[in-house]
């Protein structure tokens, strides 16, 4: 048996706009009725896991799990500017009491993806005033959760945000221009570590940092090197230098990246895809946990990770791989905190809409029942032995 450090975190992940149900207030419900995007269908109720949440926490803690990563809806706390919604933010204290109820470490993310369309309306990330509304909204946050949060995650993978959303136009606000995508950066860094500043000082005894989006970046050709190096240098490495004085830093990592002279490249020929269309490639969780060590020095959270297959033997395939890579990087002095699965419940993934199926826990469309697979109660029997078998 593989033993894991005393206090690992064994968790699950989800994000409010994929799971809660009914978010018509931020960008991204504007964005999946808008005929010009290439969203494939709308949220809709999503898992309804606003309402259903405390099934899904009994679900998650009877499975093995010690620890669960979700996100705050910041258009419910905040629907119009300066306007704060007391009702939400109790529905989030209670949540997190009700993890604690269970057994399960609240690990809380304040923005994965969605804003609120005020902020959009004024610019979004492209307007560096929105750093200051989202450390505003943070402190409010953080003011509201400070007794009982010890981990908190600022933004969810703001390079993906910037890159998806300024320039392949694949997220709102949808533009394509560069130097738009560069100044998004810039913005969310600022934003990054104005809202670390506020939370530390709301809950001097939380873990505070950012998740970022990693991958597994390989030369598929030795001219390849310089232009990986720089796919790197404009994608990961800002955000990488941003985490200077933060808790611990996110990982979230999927599949690698092959590069040519040609640059991105697609799987090789007749690799195994996943629902996505990224390769099956369970390695690239070892090569980005411990390059995210090397270059901030800080401890990693492994905030997502997973695979969308329809054969869930696959899934279980894939996590141990990646777990077995987490244990090299464990024994080799790689300080890793935990492990957040991505993701538990079946969900609206962005632009896909609800056909990539990461969760653990399966989720009927049409009833919404939820069905927890085999690869969720392996996941827990590993979780609640804190070793790979």
């Amino acid at each position: 048996m593989g033993l894991f450090p005393r206090g690992f975190l064994w968790g699950t992940a989800t994000a409010a706009h994929q799971v809660e149900g009914g978010n018509w207030n931020n960008d991204w419900w504007a964005w999946e009725h808008d005929p010009a995007s290439l969203c494939v269908e709308p949220s809709g109720d999503a898992c309804d896991h606003y309402h259903r949440y405390p099934e899904d926490l009994d679900l998650l803690a009877s499975l093995g799990f010690n620890a669960y990563r979700f996100s705050l809806e910041w258009s419910r706390i905040e629907p119009e500017e300066g306007e704060f919604s007391r009702a939400a933010l109790r529905h989030y204290r209670r949540m997190v009491g009700a993890c604690r109820e269970r057994g399960l470490e609240p690990v809380v993310t304040l923005h994965h993806f969605t804003t609120p369309r005020w902020v959009a309306a004024r610019g979004g990330w492209a307007d560096p005033a929105t750093a200051e509304r989202f450390a505003r909204f943070a402190a409010v946050a953080a003011d509201a959760l400070a007794d009982e949060v010890r981990w908190v995650c600022t933004i969810n993978e703001p390079n993906i945000v910037a890159t998806m959303g300024y320039l392949t136009g694949l997220f709102p606000p949808g533009e394509r221009d560069p130097e738009r995508r560069r100044r998004a950066q810039g913005v969310l860094v600022e934003a990054h570590r104005r809202a670390a500043e506020v939370v530390r000082r709301a809950i001097p005894e939380a873990a505070v940092g950012l998740t970022l989006a990693m991958s597994d970046y390989q030369a598929a050709e030795p001219a390849g090197e310089a232009i990986l190096e720089a796919l790197r240098a404009e994608d990961e490495d800002p955000l990488l230098e941003a985490t200077a004085g933060d808790g611990f830093i996110g990982v979230q990592s999927y599949s690698r990246i092959l590069v040519g002279r040609d640059g991105r490249r697609g799987p090789p020929p007749g690799a195994e895809q996943t629902l996505m269309g990224w390769e099956f490639y369970p390695e690239a969780l070892e090569a980005t946990v411990r390059r995210a060590h090397c270059e901030t020095g800080l401890p990693v959270l492994v905030t997502e990770n997973g695979v969308a297959v329809r054969d869930d033997p696959r899934r279980v395939e894939y996590v141990r791989r990646a777990l077995e890579g987490i244990r090299r990087c464990l024994a080799d002095g790689v300080p890793v905190l935990g492990y957040c699965y991505w993701s538990a419940l079946d969900n609206f993934e962005w632009a896909l809409g609800y056909g990539p199926t990461f969760g653990l826990i399966e989720v009927d469309r049409q009833s919404l029942q939820r069905r927890p697979r085999p690869s969720a109660r392996w996941l827990g029997a590993v979780a609640r032995a804190n070793a790979l078998p």
